[in-house]
């Protein structure tokens, strides 16, 4: 009788393990430790990610909003568990070491969109016949953009601790502008938003931005202002394998076909912990899948520019986008759960 039991209550734990294991479901009782980038125009696809992996099941804890050189060091210990945010190559210096033992890269949330450059206003553009950074040495050109009469042409940089304010500074220094540009190094969104108003009143505007960002979709290249080259693609030591992503064809917006962007064409990945990763198929293969239009991202970026930039307002922009392109949504998904099979 006793051993009638026993096997009873075994196949009865085996038909309840069974049964607990939803294919529906695959993440179910795994929890996940997210990471965040710290700009705000990368909120919207994390915020897609992470419902992503909801609807899988997984239990995904509130992201840590962490600074680049914190995060690779945190996900390759496996403090955090991934994030949507790896710009490569631009991010490739904070990878050194033996991160890659401990940590890969996955899917493509955007391929080689995520661009980086400057850009005048269109009109003083065409006036002035600026076509590149090396003319911003004329007198001419530095009096229209010199704000506060020091002699120098104003240039919306980036913030201190930034990594393109680095590679701003560099190109400065490696193309002798020094002297004629003064990079505006306060915070980029008021900068920018002074840079709109500016532009509204008719004045010259000069700045430095990436996509994906709100700047390029309330200030459009080719109707607006203007991408300009640099004088030379002089790479960066972490550069120098993608110099040629620098040169850009069929850029809208750009003064000349093709232009000398100055930094490498960047892809958006997601980077993640290599056990995290092996040990949640499901997970992996989303990472893998995702991926969304460039002008689908600087539009959700246009609306935090113009005031929905809460956390309840990012939710509902991604609800939105997951209710607009529902076929392509379930599609990610059945790949995850099939993955986990």
């Amino acid at each position: 009788m006793f051993k009638r039991l026993l096997l009873l209550t075994i196949v009865f734990c085996l038909c309840s393990g069974q049964a607990l294991a939803d294919p529906m479901l695959p993440g179910k009782g795994v929890v996940v430790k997210p990471a965040r980038a710290t700009w705000n125009t990368s909120f919207f696809h994390a915020a897609l990610i992470e419902k992503g992996l909801k609807e899988l099941g997984y239990t995904v804890k509130k992201a840590k909003d962490l600074p680049n050189a914190l995060f690779y060091k945190s996900v390759a210990m496996g403090d955090v568990d991934y994030w949507p945010s790896a710009w490569l190559p631009n991010h490739n210096s904070y990878m050194g070491g033996d991160f890659f033992e401990h940590a890969a890269a996955y899917g493509y949330v955007v391929k080689a969109g995520a661009l980086q450059g400057y850009l005048v206003s269109k009109k003083a553009a065409d006036e002035l016949h600026i076509t590149s950074l090396d003319d911003f040495k004329r007198p001419e050109v530095i009096a229209a953009f010199d704000k506060d009469g020091d002699g120098k042409a104003d240039l919306t940089a980036c913030p201190p601790g930034w990594r393109c304010e680095r590679d701003i500074d560099r190109h400065l220094k490696i193309y002798g502008l020094k002297k004629y540009i003064k990079p505006i190094k306060a915070a980029y969104e008021a900068s920018m938003a002074a840079n709109l108003g500016a532009y509204q009143a008719g004045e010259p505007i000069f700045f430095y931005t990436w996509t994906p960002n709100w700047t390029v979709f309330k200030l459009q290249p080719g109707k607006d202002v203007v991408w300009i080259n640099v004088p030379e693609n002089i790479p960066s030591d972490d550069e120098k394998a993608f110099v040629d992503s620098m040169t850009v064809e069929n850029l809208c917006g750009a003064v000349t076909n093709p232009l000398k962007m100055g930094f490498a064409a960047t892809d958006i990945r997601v980077i993640a912990n290599k056990k995290f990763a092996d040990a949640n198929p499901a997970a992996r293969r989303f990472f893998e899948v995702f991926t969304i239009p460039l002008e689908d991202i600087n539009k959700q970026n246009n609306l935090l520019n113009s005031g929905e930039k809460s956390a309840k307002d990012i939710q509902r922009h991604a609800d939105e986008w997951i209710a607009n392109h529902k076929e392509t949504w379930e599609g990610w998904l059945n790949e995850a759960r099939k993955a986990a099979e």
